[in-house]
């Protein structure tokens, strides 16, 4: 599959184009209760009856109000697609399975590649390092162009890291540590520059909340991160309420990518519609932005040809396929990513975590007690209903979150495997397990906390303060 979707509404599945009727058809309800302007109650009809068409093009199908497609239905690029199919976005992540989401058929969807054994086995071969256990467990599963940084690096040519945040709360979550766990793993093993936005423009953009809250998230976030133990000298972390106004490379780079791309095409990639702000639509060149080294000429000395790699968790891919698509039109490099899987929920891999909602994680700021309170009372469970059966028949690591969440943080690999037979084999019970899961994620929240706490306001501007970096370009 091409990097350039078909930025249209032939690109959405038939699930996805009954969902954006039903939403259209309650926007026209609305705007007519309210007794909106004439022409803006035209624009919302044109755009329901344009989708409408769309739906019955792609499935054979008149809309009908409440009946969601059944069949299958063959789309554009010759695959199917089912209508309990995952949804996977910038903004939701939903799936109706308890393993999760279906990994092997979203890398088919997005025309990405798999991090298959000869690919973890040449990073090991480049760095002379153990690849990170992040890469032999599959957490970070899928690649584009990883194979062309390689060839680089060998080379002795230079590339640079780029990462992000999108800053919606004060307290983050231990998920929200995965992507800068594996960066900086990949920044020292690598030794390259890396690069970390915080996308405070885009929460308040998205989300209910003042511009100035929006950067008080970005700052304090700031410290979490730079409590995963970055290098001041090689890391440039910034906000782009604050850098965008700085820097004339940056500003630069967003205007030609929107000049390239059109309004049909975010429409089509990111489901934009005309009831959303200007901001919303123009905010994706601004997170394509850093994936170009001119954006950044305090540390790369004006050069554009440095390539970007982009650790990053599959929900953002969207906004890097559009990248790439217009980084040879505008002579850029094509930015390379690294793609993670999804961090679950403590009720379970269908369910979505929320900052709202204190119980859907474990937070940077829980205490050793709400840890344990909180794995106890709500990670869901493989096991069986009673120990006799879970004696006999055992648990389903599969989906059981205490044992997905030891997968991510529990780095002994013989030590997984084991709680893995025996939790699978019905020695192991489920209270067990979480109480591994609590000695496990106590120790490492706390000692995040402390290293947080010696984070003052003076290094957090020394990270964010536009610089030359310990490189020479």
């Amino acid at each position: 599959m091409a990097d350039s979707p078909n930025c249209d509404l032939k690109s959405l599945s038939p699930l996805q184009l009954f969902e954006r009727v039903t939403e259209q058809g309650e926007k026209v309800r609305a705007l007519k209760a309210g007794k909106a302007p004439k022409d803006e109650i035209d624009a919302a009809v044109r755009l329901l009856l344009s989708l409408k068409l769309s739906y019955k093009t792609t499935t054979g199908q008149d809309y009908q109000a409440g009946l969601p497609p059944k069949d299958l239905v063959l789309i554009n690029n010759g695959t199917t697609k089912e209508e309990d199919e995952d949804l996977v976005d910038p903004w939701n992540v939903q799936t109706s399975n308890a393993k999760g989401v279906d990994y092997d058929k979203l890398i088919v969807r997005f025309g990405s590649s798999k991090i298959d054994t000869d690919l973890i086995n040449r990073i090991e071969r480049a760095t002379g390092q153990k690849p990170h256990h992040f890469l032999r467990r599959g957490i970070f599963f899928s690649h584009r162009d990883m194979d062309q940084v390689l060839d680089a690096y060998e080379n002795k040519k230079p590339f640079y890291l780029y990462t992000g945040r999108g800053p919606s709360s004060q307290a983050m979550h231990v998920g929200h540590l995965i992507p800068f766990m594996f960066t900086k793993w990949l920044q020292e093993v690598f030794d390259v520059p890396l690069v970390i936005q915080l996308t405070d423009d885009e929460k308040y953009l998205w989300k209910d909340m003042t511009i100035e809250k929006a950067y008080e998230y970005a700052r304090e976030n700031a410290k979490d991160i730079i409590a995963c133990g970055f290098d001041v000298n090689k890391t440039f972390i910034f906000s782009d309420l604050d850098y965008l106004g700085t820097s004339a490379g940056f500003y630069k780079n967003i205007v030609k990518v929107q000049k390239h791309v059109t309004f049909n095409q975010v429409k089509g990639i990111f489901g934009f519609t005309d009831s959303d702000c200007i901001g919303k639509i123009s905010f994706p060149a601004i997170q394509a932005a850093p994936s170009f080294s001119s954006s950044f000429p305090q540390i790369f000395n004006g050069k554009e040809n440095i390539q970007c790699l982009i650790p990053c968790a599959i929900d953002q891919d969207p906004y890097f396929r559009m990248t790439r698509d217009v980084a040879p039109r505008i002579g850029q490099p094509k930015p390379a990513l690294l793609h993670s899987v999804f961090f679950p929920a403590l009720q379970g891999a269908q369910t979505k975590m929320s900052a709202s909602d204190p119980n859907s994680s474990i937070f940077l700021t829980d205490t050793p007690k709400q840890i344990k309170t909180k794995i106890n009372k709500h990670a869901f469970s493989g096991g069986r209903d009673t120990i006799e059966e879970h004696r006999k028949y055992g648990g389903n690591c599969d989906v059981d979150v205490s044992f997905m969440y030891l997968t991510f943080f529990l780095e002994d690999d013989d030590r997984l495997e084991q709680l893995k037979q025996a939790y699978t084999s019905g020695e192991l019970l489920t209270g067990e397990l979480k109480k591994v899961l609590i000695e496990t994620m106590q120790p490492l929240v706390a000692a995040h906390q402390e290293r947080r706490k010696q984070v003052t306001d003076e290094i957090v501007k020394q990270f964010m303060t536009p610089r030359k970096l310990a490189f020479e370009f």
